[in-house]
């Protein structure tokens, strides 16, 4: 009996050293202001000019996002805010992923054109240190060849009322930046997670699906 009673109190404890071992304020921050639309998504606030968010994006996203397939669904917010050209980098990034939505490709899928040129981004500013000091329409050349797509298309891809509306969505990037910079992972639109306390992926992911029941 003492054996059953012993093992019935551990089993206890264990279970809610685990059910609370996130906090607010410590792990998370419940946004002010949510952001619109976001139930069952995993919203990651990036730019490309930032080396943070290029070293998740290498080592963390991924594998985040495989293990929360099902889940929730994830989206990425270009904040075009940050880096001499952050806004040419919104209206491609967004065309993009209305080419790869209209050819059901997932945006975290290696065919993806979208995280292609996102990646390549990364890998020309912060690694080679380009600047494309020649100007924006340097900077965007640069996406539209490794893409494939010809200038005709991305104009047309651009204006679509899709890539409109996520640039419209985007526009809530700002104000979650400001709380603690980029990159910014936002559960169900409204609990922000503060990254300074992710000590590993399995932590991270076991936070997200606690805040993805909330």
């Amino acid at each position: 009996m003492k054996g059953c009673i012993y093992k019935a109190v551990i089993a206890f404890l264990f279970f809610t050293v685990n059910a609370f071992g996130f906090s607010e304020g410590v792990d998370y921050v419940k946004l002010a202001n949510p952001i619109p639309n976001a139930d069952k998504t995993l919203i990651k606030v990036f730019s490309y000019d930032c080396p943070f968010c290029y070293k998740y994006d290498k080592s963390v996203t991924p594998t985040v996002v495989s293990q929360l397939e099902g889940i929730l669904t994830f989206k990425p917010f270009h904040l075009k805010t940050k880096g001499k050209y952050g806004k040419e980098a919104s209206e491609l990034f967004a065309a993009l992923i209305v080419k790869d939505s209209a050819e059901n490709i997932k945006l975290s899928s290696e065919m993806s054109l979208f995280k292609k040129a996102k990646m390549a981004y990364y890998n020309s500013y912060h690694d080679k240190k380009e600047r494309w000091d020649s100007g924006a329409e340097s900077f965007v050349a640069f996406g539209l060849k490794l893409s494939g797509l010809s200038e005709s298309e991305f104009e047309k891809l651009k204006n679509t009322e899709e890539a409109k509306e996520l640039m419209t969505q985007w526009e809530a990037s700002y104000e979650v930046a400001k709380i603690q910079g980029v990159p910014a992972f936002v559960v169900n639109g409204k609990y922000l997670i503060y990254t300074k306390s992710i000590t590993s992926i399995d932590k991270m992911v076991d936070l997200i699906k606690e805040l993805a029941d909330k």
